[in-house]
């Protein structure tokens, strides 16, 4: 059978269709950052694939049947059986969103000035090290340099360099590997590589954890890529995955296919009852934390749902398959395709926009302009840093545009209409204005700047 989504559309939802006016007047009134749009202004979203993913059948089934008694309720219950079965860790906790996992993980573990390493710290775990007094560390392996290569594990972590910070004079509080890895580009971790970070951490006794946000996509990556592993099942290889490690944070927004709930599970009783008491002050009782019985059905069969190689074979299918239209059209993306995400080299695209003038939003805030399609930039404007007078002193080292795609809810034709506007954008780059700063925050900064256009 030719390949194609293994699921069928039983509630339907319109989409919101403006005039190129409307448009322009929605990113004129936010301050030019798709951020502040609304949803009723939006045609494709890819803003994210974190909770804007469509509910099957069953979890909407199994929210009905959500016992919401706030201590010990039977959805909690389930809800640790399946992360049980999935991760093999003792103490598993469930929070609001990954987030919250990473601040109780962070405060418990980061000492102020300590390092966290990370192949790639994505945005809001950047900034949970930053609150904790820590400080994150980012290597990423060389080949993720290279942004055309068809190398098959780009997410993973510089075993030589991280070996020289484990043995070096720095204090290291953690290592975390992001499964897959979204600031790389949405790039696989390869077992081989967990498996040699697990060992050296064991060596200098640094704990090991992962963000398993993505750990499905992650683990079908590595059936099809790495030598060793095609003859297992994607839960078996999560399994393995998570073996390795002293515990995890997940983002259950994402891989459970669910619009709320996450996790932190660990191994250790003394660090764990540390988070409990936290988790117990911040976020809810230990068997909610958060979360409604409801959540927790869902995010419970969710979970045994995204393992489903069908699944996980369509959903890569069609990330490539965008990608492949996208290529066709001459625009240049982060190879090879990942799964949950495409990434756009608007740098190579947009050459007359320096990055002080933030090219990767530029190119992001036309896509909305053009198409009515909300994404954004992995670029200058994220990871750029300015002085005081509001000068870049350093650049991004790419500039990036992630096309996110959300799990379940968009099908072909709608991804070839993305391809089409990024083809009619990229027959003439050089109208593409730049962009300059109005007033930003001084942390996470694209959440809430405002922009504006430079007009020449």
């Amino acid at each position: 059978m030719p390949l194609m989504e293994p699921y069928r559309v039983k509630v339907v939802e319109p989409i919101p269709i403006l005039t190129r006016a409307e448009r322009e007047a929605a990113m004129a009134r936010a301050g030019y950052n798709p951020f502040n749009l609304r949803a009723d202004e939006i045609t494709i979203d890819l803003l994210s694939d974190s909770g804007t993913g469509a509910l099957s059948a069953a979890q909407q089934a199994g929210g009905a049947l959500g016992d919401e008694t706030y201590a010990g309720s039977s959805s909690w219950f389930r809800f640790r059986g399946v992360v049980d079965e999935l991760t093999g860790y003792p103490h598993i906790f469930p929070v609001h969103q990954g987030r919250a996992a990473e601040r109780i993980l962070f405060n418990a573990l980061l000492k102020p000035g300590q390092l966290c390493v990370s192949n790639t710290h994505f945005d809001t775990t950047r900034a949970n090290v930053l609150l904790a007094g820590g400080t994150p560390l980012d290597l990423p392996c060389a080949a993720a340099a290279d942004l055309d290569s068809d190398h098959p594990f780009k997410g993973d972590i510089d075993l030589d360099a991280l070996r020289a910070v484990l043995a070096g004079p720095e204090s290291v509080g953690v290592v975390v590997m992001t499964i897959t890895n979204n600031g790389g580009g949405g790039q696989p971790v390869s077992m081989a590589n967990l498996a040699a970070v697990r060992d050296l951490c064991r060596e200098h006794g640094v704990p090991f954890f992962l963000d398993a946000a993505r750990f499905a996509e992650n683990a079908w990556l590595v059936v099809q890529r790495e030598p060793g592993w095609s003859d297992k099942t994607p839960a078996e290889v999560a399994r393995a995955a998570f073996d390795l490690a002293d515990g995890a944070v997940a983002s259950l927004k994402k891989d459970a296919i669910a619009h709320i709930g996450g996790f932190l599970a660990l191994r250790d009783p003394e660090l764990a009852a540390q988070c409990e008491l936290v988790l117990i002050a911040t976020e809810g009782f230990r068997t909610y934390g958060g979360l409604a019985g409801r959540d927790l059905e869902m995010l419970a069969q969710g979970l045994t749902e995204v393992v489903d190689p069908r699944y996980l074979a369509a959903r890569a299918a069609a990330t490539r398959y965008l990608g492949d239209l996208i290529k066709a059209a001459g625009v240049s993306i982060v190879e090879p395709a990942g799964i949950h995400a495409l990434y756009l080299n608007a740098g190579r695209l947009l050459t007359h926009i320096p990055p002080a003038q933030y090219p990767g939003h530029a190119l992001a805030t036309e896509l909305y302009l053009a198409g009515g399609i909300r994404c954004a930039e992995l670029g200058t404007l994220y990871l750029g840093e300015e002085d005081e007078n509001g000068d870049l002193v350093k650049a991004a080292p790419y500039e990036l545009v992630r096309l996110a795609i959300p799990r379940r809810v968009y099908t072909q034709s709608h991804l070839e209409y993305v391809a089409e506007v990024v083809a009619e954008i990229a027959k003439s780059p050089e109208k593409v204005p730049g962009y300059r700063m109005v007033s930003a925050p001084p942390l996470l900064r694209h959440f809430n700047c405002r922009v504006e256009p430079v007009r020449s």
